[in-house]
C-alpha cells in the first residue's frame, strides 16, 4: 500500500512540476504555445519556403516588408505589391542583397480596394513565375477613433480595404491553387480578430470578417487536403501601422502616433509568421501579454475577458487622448 502511494505521490509531483514548467514558459511567451512548440520542434521555414513563390500585400512597410526581407534571405521568390511603387522598390533593392537575382522579385502596384484588378494583377504573378505557392495577405489599415466620433463612410472605407479587397484577391488566386491542389493563404488578421477594444471599433469589425471567412472558407477545402488555410492574429508590433490608420474622418491623420519602442519587434512576429506559415498552423497568436492572456481569456473564459477589456479600454482611451500610444501603459517591456 505504501509503495502504491509513494508512486501516486511521485507521478502527482512529476504532473506538478510539468503544469508549473508550462505556466511559467507562458508567463514568458510571445506566442500561443502551439506557436512557440511549432518554433522549437517543427518544420523549419528555411526547410519549407526555399524555392517558393510567396507573393506579400502590403509589402512596402511594416510587417510586409520584414517578411520580404526574412522570406529573401531563406531563398523564396517574391512577388510584392503595394500602392507604393517607389517604396516596394526600395524593398527589392534590399532584398537583393541576399542572393536573390533580378527575375526573383517581382514588383506589382496593387491597389486592394481596386477590386478590377485582381484578376489582371493574379495574372501577372502568373506569368511571371508560372506558380504560386504561398499568398500572403498584409494589406490593410488599422484604426484610432472612437465610434461616437467617426463618420460611417470610414467603417465602409475599412470594410473594403481590410476584408473585401482581402477575400478579392484570394478568390483569384484559390482558383489557382485549386487547379494544383496545394498551395497557402496566409492572412495577417490581429488579435484584434479575437477580442473588442476601444478605438478600434471598425478595424475590429474587419478582423472579426476575416477571421469568420477564412475559418469558413477552410470547411470548404476538405477535399484539398494540401491547400491551407492559415491566420496570424498579432498583438502590437513595432511599425508604421499607427501612421497610416484611419481617423474619424477619411481625410484626416492621426495627429501624434507616440513611441512604438515598447511594442513586438517586427522581426519577432514576422519571423513566428514564418514558423506558422511552415507548419500549416490553421491560427497563431504572436504577441506580448497582457493582449496574449486575454485572447486566452477570450478563448476559455469570455466573461473575464470582457471585465479585463473594460479596464484596459479606459486606460486606451485616456493614453489616446492624452497624445501617447493607446497601448503604452501595459506594456511589459521597460523604455
Amino acid at each position: 500500500m505504501s509503495l502504491g502511494c509513494g508512486l501516486c505521490a511521485l507521478l502527482a509531483g512529476g504532473a506538478l512540476l510539468a503544469l508549473l514548467l508550462q505556466l511559467l514558459r507562458w508567463l514568458r511567451a510571445d506566442g500561443d504555445l502551439t506557436v512557440l512548440w511549432a518554433e522549437w520542434r517543427g518544420k523549419k521555414p528555411e526547410n519549407e519556403l526555399r524555392g517558393k513563390v510567396v507573393w506579400v500585400t502590403g509589402a512596402s512597410s511594416g510587417i510586409g516588408e520584414e517578411l520580404a526581407y526574412q522570406l529573401s534571405k531563406i531563398g523564396a521568390l517574391l512577388a510584392i505589391s503595394a500602392r507604393r511603387e517607389d517604396e516596394l522598390e526600395r524593398v527589392k533593392k534590399k532584398c537583393l542583397c541576399n542572393n536573390l537575382s533580378d527575375k526573383d522579385i517581382l514588383v506589382l502596384r496593387l491597389d486592394l480596394t481596386d477590386r478590377s484588378s485582381h484578376e489582371a494583377a493574379t495574372n501577372s504573378v502568373l506569368k511571371h513565375f508560372g506558380k504560386i505557392d504561398v499568398l500572403v495577405n498584409n494589406g490593410g489599415r488599422s484604426q484610432r477613433s472612437l465610434f461616437v466620433d467617426t463618420n460611417l463612410d470610414v467603417f465602409s472605407a475599412i470594410m473594403e480595404l481590410n476584408y473585401l479587397g482581402t477575400i478579392s484577391l484570394t478568390k483569384h488566386v484559390l482558383n489557382h491553387m485549386i487547379e494544383r491542389r496545394r498551395g497557402k493563404i496566409v492572412t495577417v488578421s490581429s488579435v484584434m480578430g479575437i477580442m473588442g477594444a476601444p478605438l478600434a471599433s471598425g478595424y475590429c469589425a474587419s478582423k472579426h470578417a476575416l477571421q469568420g471567412f477564412f475559418n469558413s472558407l477552410r470547411t470548404e477545402l476538405t477535399d484539398y487536403p494540401d491547400i491551407s488555410i492559415i491566420n496570424i492574429c498579432p498583438g502590437p508590433v513595432q511599425s508604421k501601422i499607427i501612421q497610416n490608420v484611419f481617423t474619424e474622418k477619411l481625410d484626416k491623420s492621426i495627429e501624434n502616433s507616440g513611441d512604438q519602442s515598447h511594442k513586438m519587434p517586427t522581426e519577432r512576429c514576422v519571423r513566428l509568421t514564418l514558423v506558422s506559415t511552415a507548419n500549416d498552423l490553421k491560427e497563431a497568436w504572436i504577441s506580448d501579454h497582457p493582449y496574449l492572456a486575454v485572447c486566452y481569456l477570450w478563448q476559455y473564459a469570455p466573461t473575464w475577458a470582457w471585465w479585463l477589456m473594460n479596464r484596459m479600454g479606459k486606460r486606451r482611451i485616456q493614453n489616446f487622448k492624452s497624445g501617447v500610444d493607446a497601448d503604452a501603459s501595459y506594456s511589459r517591456k521597460k523604455k
